[in-house]
């Protein structure tokens, strides 16, 4: 009997009837050549000597095209620096060039709801423009609505190896049934019909010629040569057809491997035979196609595995006899259908992309950034948000088409794809006046210097850079020393210094400044011949305090609870004191042990303060108070003699004040109740001891009672012995004379 190992591939795919499975991909996609140079990347943004190449080293810079913004020796690449630094350095706000990232929703047609069918929209928006600025993001939002109704095609894809004799009777009659079932979740449904055996070639089969040419264990038995694969019923709605063109099958030999279903998967979607594994997940990709994988028990783990390995797909167990083939359909095309798969084509050199899945009470991933996005249990008519982010680190020599898709349906998002790589500087002007009256032309506040032309404003030649008279405006006034301090170049008789020196001579180190928390200046001012120059409300060497007082003010008024003084907005406690305000102390008395004896002397006259009171307890003002319920904030005492009572601190303007409140007198009954409690133990204790020998001393007078009874019924001889038993063994002894003696018996 042959081991059967039963497998069928069902190929759905939601498709919107505007193209068959069966039409195969012929051509691809024309690869784009992308630019390769990698943008400088640095913690914070650094000088730079033109518009283009500071906006590109950070998305923090911004640039000022302000003329003369720069100070003598200052070099023009400094006018690239944070846009709060620019500020504070007395740059314009609208001089201020700091291009930013944008977006731009092209084509937004509203979501369907309700059983739209073929013309539902689940996927917006539909067309969309992103412009990115070399290392800043952009997020975006994609929605997905799953309407009812939506069109189905199915390709049912069988195994006609021997093992599959008795299933295919039953696949005849599913056609009609299938259809109808289908027909309750969609009014657009198609079916089509193929099979496989085995790949006709070494190693997967034997190439005997009289094994390939009936391979069937029976002589008698119609039987098919084995192939890899066979188109038999294009997509239709015809229910007869199916039926009939299923009729007209025949097995063929038990020598299928798994390579066999591979290779009919993969002819199904492209007409390409050897697959692998990754080839199969991106050609069903590709060709928007789930497929259904229904295997008997004996092959349902490796599937199962399998199937992690193929978006959207899903493995089912089918029946001996494939009797719960349209169930197990049914069950797939829910499972498939409530699963949503965002996905994306092929990204530009140096872009990348996450998703984060918001999906509203459905199986969340809440906030979880992958390279797709998903959501599951999505019911009919339920929203999801998807938040796209892209990002890119290099400039784009033109716009790219991105595509996104929802796995297993026809619609997509386009995004145009486009980076922001140069100043959009309008004061631009050549031979401009400003640059020495022609001798170059200005762009973004910069001179750039006609051939032979050389300085900030292109005031000299380079024939005069040999002059004697010029380098004197370069070095100190006793003219020793280097040009520029050594931390510039003398141009036209002024110094141009490098990186983050300034002065007339590059005498000054604009990096040298204090730091806090490692960053120049705090990042709240700007370095100036190393001295930090604080933004407003910013105080210190290196702005690291804020003239701001709000965090010392104590609850009750006042600073740091009078045990200390503000200071960059935060507390300095003095000696003894601690925490945020200063309002804890190290040795000192709680309220309750502080005020406990002016509560008692005042209230009661009482304590080690009665005799001085009015003098020891001056600043405190003491009132009687019946209050019918106590907090926490109460402190309970006691007397000398044993009286309980609260009191309450409160601090107000100008004083103490403390709330007493006495213990309601009454009869004290603690020691009744002590002396109650160990009288009870002890009478429970004798009374369990007077239970215990009552007890005994019954039992004991019965076991009496019945002796004597028992010794009245008895009744013997009173020369007899009741406990005498008669003798069991007789001894003779042969020395013994006598003639007819018996023995001693024992």
């Amino acid at each position: 009997m042959v081991d059967k190992s039963t497998v069928l591939v069902f190929l759905l795919v939601l498709c919107g009837g505007e193209s068959e499975l069966d039409t195969k991909i012929t051509s691809s996609e024309k690869a784009t050549e992308w630019g390769d140079t990698d943008l400088p990347r640095t913690g914070s943004c650094q000088p730079a000597p033109s518009c283009q190449k500071c906006i590109l080293s950070h998305p923090s810079c911004a640039w000022c095209k302000q003329l003369n913004f720069t100070a003598s020796g200052e070099a023009e690449a400094r006018r690239c620096a944070r846009r709060e630094e620019l500020l504070a350095r007395g740059c314009p706000e609208q001089e201020l060039e700091e291009p930013r990232g944008h977006q731009e929703v092209l084509q937004d047609k509203p979501l369907s709801q309700g059983d739209r069918g073929e013309g539902a929209t689940q996927l917006a928006p539909q067309r969309i423009r992103v412009t990115l600025r070399p290392g800043e993001p952009q997020k975006f939002r994609v929605r997905f609505l799953r309407a009812a109704g939506y069109p189905v095609d199915l390709y049912y894809l069988m195994d006609l190896s021997y093992s599959m004799k008795d299933d295919l009777e039953r696949v005849r009659q599913l056609g009609h049934a299938l259809l109808v079932r289908l027909q309750e979740v969609t009014h657009s449904v198609r079916i089509g019909f193929g099979s496989f055996v085995d790949k006709t070639v070494l190693p997967f089969v034997s190439t005997v010629p009289s094994k390939l040419h009936h391979p069937c264990p029976s002589r008698l038995e119609r039987c098919q040569p084995p192939f890899s694969f066979h188109h038999v019923l294009s997509l239709t709605g015809d229910a007869q057809a199916f039926e009939r063109e299923v009729g007209r099958q025949n097995v063929s030999g038990n020598l299928d491997s798994p390579e066999g279903g591979f290779d009919a998967i993969l002819q199904a979607a492209l007409c390409q035979d050897y697959p692998s594994v990754g080839q199969i997940a991106q050609a069903l990709t590709a060709a928007n196609i789930q497929p259904i994988f229904a295997v008997t028990s004996p092959t349902l783990p490796v599937y199962q595995e399998l199937s992690q390995l193929i978006p959207k797909s899903a493995v089912g167990e089918l029946s001996e006899d494939s009797g719960n083939v349209v169930q197990l359909i049914m069950d797939a095309y829910d499972s498939l259908s409530s699963t949503v798969t965002l996905e994306h084509s092929s990204l530009p050199p140096g872009a990348n992309i996450s998703f984060e899945s918001h999906c509203r009470g459905s199986e969340k991933r809440e906030g979880e950034a992958g390279d797709r996005g998903q959501c599951s249990n999505i019911r009919v008519n339920q929203t999801v948000d998807f938040w796209v982010t892209l990002q890119v680190t290099q400039c784009l020599p033109e716009p790219h088409l991105l595509r996104l898709w929802a796995l297993g349906f026809s619609e997509e998002l386009t995004v145009e794809l486009h980076t922001l790589c140069d100043c959009n500087c309008s004061d631009t002007q050549p031979h401009a006046p400003h640059c020495s009256d022609g001798q170059g032309d200005l762009q973004c506040g910069i001179c750039s210097c006609a051939p032979g032309r050389l300085g900030q404003l292109c005031e000299c030649s380079e024939a005069e850079l040999s002059s004697p008279d010029l380098e004197s405006g370069c070095r100190a006034p006793n003219g020793t020393g280097p040009l520029c301090s050594g931390k510039g170049r003398c141009q036209c008789g002024r110094c141009s210094c490098n990186g983050q020196s300034s002065g007339r001579l590059c005498e000054c180190d604009d990096a040298s400044c204090e730091r806090h928390e490692g960053i120049l200046c705090g990042g709240f001012g700007h370095c100036q011949c190393g001295v930090c120059h604080c933004h407003t409300n910013r105080t210190g060497r290196a702005c690291e305090c804020s003239e701001n007082v709000d965090g010392c003010v104590s609850p009750e008024g006042g600073f740091c609870s009078g045990h200390g003084h503000c200071r960059c907005n935060r507390c300095q406690c003095q000696d003894g004191y601690y925490g945020a305000l200063c309002d804890q102390c190290l040795g000192c008395k709680s309220p309750c042990e502080q005020y406990r004896d002016c509560a008692e002397c005042a209230a009661f006259g009482t304590g080690p303060l009665a005799a001085n009171c009015s003098v020891a307890c001056a600043d405190v003002n003491v009132t009687l108070a019946l209050v019918p319920n106590l907090d926490d904030g109460w402190c309970k005492e006691r007397t000398l003699d044993s009286q309980l009572f609260f009191f309450l601190v409160e601090n107000v303007a100008g004083g103490v004040t403390l709330r007493v409140r006495p213990h309601e007198k009454g009869a004290d009954h603690t020691r009744a109740i002590i002396l109650g409690c160990i009288g009870g133990i002890v009478a429970v204790g004798l009374g369990l001891v007077l239970a215990y020998r009552l007890s005994v001393e019954i039992y004991d007078r019965r076991e009496y009672s019945r002796f004597e009874k028992e010794k009245q019924q008895l009744s013997w001889k009173q020369d007899s012995n009741p406990l005498y038993k008669s003798a069991i063994t007789t001894t003779i002894n042969p020395r013994f004379q006598g003639t007819n003696a018996p023995g001693p018996s024992l």
